[in-house]
């Protein structure tokens, strides 16, 4: 009798082989991520978010959204020091200023995912307040896809090099931290991808080293539809990983997806729609194991090693 093979990545507890599916406990929360909404003002050819100017999947979030979550914080005890913000594009959000402004008022470090397109007048006014009230505590993460232009265009359209540079070289006069994040879809050996990396920072006259995995981050890509094993819980043993460095073992995000009254929790940040991987509303609530249910669980984190906090 034929067997059919059931398909991958459907139920939490079992592959589709019948094993033990891998899960992660969160064991300790040291970076909440916040989305700020999908919306971008580029339109990339690989976004794993697919945000974009008419993506409004996740809405734009207000001080009001994200306080909560750092009352909750302080409340409990959580060990968490680092905020992250991620979009779409941060800084299309007009709250974003004052969503910023209120979290390093609280004390925490901040994270910024941006393209670094976005730095109008009124908004380097504040930011150059914030960075000068708060020194050492803001850290901008720029996406530079490809140390080439050519390459970098490809992913995120033509036009969008210049501007990200400007922005780049903005922050670097004006001494905040900055972080940079590459992608590896092209293929190119990392020692070769670093060297290119570490050649534009010295065109450019940018304090960064870029063979420092801080300084520079270079992210496994996502594709839903690629082939990928599941990830049992006999995997960690056979692969030499270990779960606490998986990024749902220290990190959550909270997202308002559109329609809902209410944010809710996500178990990371590569997963934003997915309902099963929303853990509730509060961080207590979503302070349970995460299963590793996803093609991203076991690309991106397992078998590539990526992460978004640092």
């Amino acid at each position: 009798m034929e067997v059919t093979e059931r398909p991958k990545f459907k139920d939490p507890k079992l592959t589709a082989k019948g094993e033990r599916r891998a899960s992660v406990e969160l064991r300790n929360l040291h970076t909440l991520w916040f989305n700020t909404g999908t919306r971008c003002n580029l339109t990339c050819e690989n976004c794993y978010i697919e945000s974009s100017p008419e993506n409004d999947r996740l809405v734009y979030l207000d001080v009001s959204d994200v306080e909560p979550y750092l009352t909750e914080i302080k409340q409990t005890n959580l060990p968490t020091k680092e905020i992250g913000f991620t979009g779409g594009e941060p800084f299309l959000n007009p709250k974003m200023a004052d969503i910023l402004e209120a979290t390093l008022a609280q004390g925490f470090e901040v994270l910024v995912l941006t393209n670094a397109m976005r730095f109008k007048p009124r908004l380097q006014q504040r930011l150059l307040a914030m960075n000068n009230a708060f020194p050492n505590k803001i850290t901008m993460r720029i996406s530079i896809d490809h140390h080439s232009q050519t390459l970098h265009e490809e992913e995120r359209g033509t036009g969008s090099w210049q501007p990200m540079i400007e922005g780049m070289q903005w922050l670097a006069e004006n001494k905040f931290q900055i972080d940079v994040a590459g992608r590896t879809r092209w293929g190119d050996d990392e020692k070769e991808l670093r060297k290119g990396y570490e050649q534009l920072f010295t065109e450019l006259g940018i304090n960064l080293n870029a063979w420092d995995q801080h300084h520079l981050v270079l992210f496994p890509e996502m594709d839903e539809k690629a082939p990928v094993p599941e990830i049992t819980t006999e995997c960690w043993g056979i692969l030499g990983v270990n779960p606490d460095a998986m990024m749902c073992a220290s990190s959550r995000m909270v997202v308002k997806h559109k329609g809902d009254s209410t944010t809710s929790v996500m178990a990371c940040t590569l997963l934003a729609y997915d309902q099963q991987f929303n853990l509730g509303t509060t961080l207590a609530e979503a302070s349970g194991a995460v299963p590793l249910n996803h093609p991203h669980c076991a690309k991106f984190c397992v078998l590539g090693g990526g992460s978004c906090s640092a």
